[in-house]
């Protein structure tokens, strides 16, 4: 069975500290392949989503075959914790759309402000 892919920011504090918290507590071990988008693999699979997808600098989760971005994606990593943390899921879904990604936008300018960059991408270790 195919790991679904958590692509992010490698060289981001913020993401990296999200995939070291988001790792330990996964429901299955291995069940997310986490891969910085600026990889080689990142690069492939992000190439090959349709144009409006292409985002430059945002999450994208590809679930089952299909590619959540921004908020969604985010929101999606909920589902592969454990039940404690799988139980917000729906708290936060519920919101709407447009709300969750300016959020997620007003997150993702300041990012780099409050979040020192990691000396190297940390993601091909919890793989």
């Amino acid at each position: 069975m195919a790991k679904d892919i958590l692509l992010m920011d490698g060289d981001c504090g913020l993401c990296s500290k999200l995939a070291n918290f988001l790792h330990p507590r996964l429901n299955k071990k291995n069940s997310i392949k986490f891969l910085s988008n600026s990889s080689e693999e990142g690069k492939l699979i992000i190439s090959k989503l349709p144009k409006s997808q292409q985002v430059v600098d945002t999450v994208y989760l590809v679930r089952n075959g299909k590619c959540y971005i921004k908020s969604a994606a985010a929101i999606r990593c909920l589902i592969y914790m454990k039940w404690h943390y799988k139980i917000l899921f729906p708290i936060a879904w519920i919101w709407p759309l447009p709300l969750r990604n300016i959020i997620y936008a007003i997150i993702a300018k300041y990012r780099h402000k409050f979040f020192k960059r990691p000396a190297y991408c940390i993601f091909p270790d919890l793989n």
